[in-house]
């Protein structure tokens, strides 16, 4: 199968890299011999959710995909099968939510696996991050890492995507979050086909300020005794139709290549920082 077709099993049209190792493209041959070159895995973590009306369910899967296979052109990294489903926290037709918990514990089953095959430099690429997420992978990863103290050569990394992106931070720092300029931009850079600018659409407007006020002001959260110590139930407010928390109509492909830049760019010099970590050399 050609790595530039459109070989998603998901029915998301995304082109490879030419140069891009995919592991659901190769044999067990090619695998034993890129395992001979290098002993580093990058693992696209997305999800399946609302992006407003303008763009796909799978924007976050594109992220981490298109991030990962870039990267593995630059360092020769194997891309492992991305993950599309972790917790978004929205309820909107479309959103799949899965317990960060169920996803954590999958992310800790595949990093046995690839470490069981070789790979020592394990680099989980966040396409969609979320606080709740996170949370739940770095848990599991310092608990994966504290249970196999006889893996002392394996380095696991939690990168979520938008942190080595100066132009994306900016971009929260001035609340442009969910389906804004930055997501819009990246889709428009590398799927195109994929965005209906002509679909730009926000909640009504006191809901749309309120949205980009703060990143989890989708959020209700109730609790039923006025206490600290009860946990708060939390939904999407019934108000949220459209999801948009951000400008959606400032984007360009050209902000969405240089994000892409700096997001590939920051990822491959933490790639060389591990794989050079001992005695300045690198280690494969």
């Amino acid at each position: 199968m050609s790595a530039g077709a459109d070989t998603s099993s998901k029915g998301v049209a995304m082109k490879a890299r030419p140069e891009a190792l995919r592991m659901e493209e190769m044999t067990v041959e090619e695998m034993r011999e890129a395992l001979g070159r290098t002993r580093t895995v990058l693992l696209p973590l997305g999800v399946t959710e609302q992006h407003g009306y303008h763009l796909p369910l799978s924007t976050d899967v594109h992220t981490a995909c298109q991030t990962a296979w870039r990267v593995s052109e630059r360092t020769g990294a194997v891309v492992a099968p991305a993950l599309a489903y972790s917790y978004s926290g929205g309820s909107l037709p479309g959103t799949i939510n899965v317990a960060p918990q169920v996803m954590a514990l999958m992310v800790s089953e595949i990093i046995q696996s690839l470490v069981e095959q070789g790979f020592r430099n394990v680099l989980l690429l966040l396409g969609h991050a979320g606080t709740e997420n996170l949370r739940a992978l770095k848990d599991v990863v310092n608990l994966f890492l504290a249970r196999r103290p006889e893996l002392t050569d394996v380095v696991v990394a939690l990168a979520p995507l938008r942190e080595f992106s100066p132009t994306f931070v900016k971009a929260f720092e001035n609340h442009d979050f969910h389906a804004g300029t930055i997501e819009t931009s990246l889709m428009l850079y590398w799927a195109p086909e994929q965005v209906r600018m002509d679909r730009i659409v926000q909640d009504e407007p006191g809901v749309a300020a309120t949205l980009r006020e703060h990143q989890d002001n989708y959020q209700q959260v109730e609790r039923l005794v006025d206490d600290p110590h009860v946990a708060p139930r939390i939904a999407q407010r019934d108000d949220v139709k459209v999801g948009v928390m951000g400008y959606p109509e400032k984007a360009s492909a050209e902000v969405g290549r240089q994000v892409c830049e700096e997001m590939v760019s920051g990822v491959v010099a933490l790639i060389r920082k591990i794989e050079s970590r001992r005695n300045g050399r690198a280690t494969g």
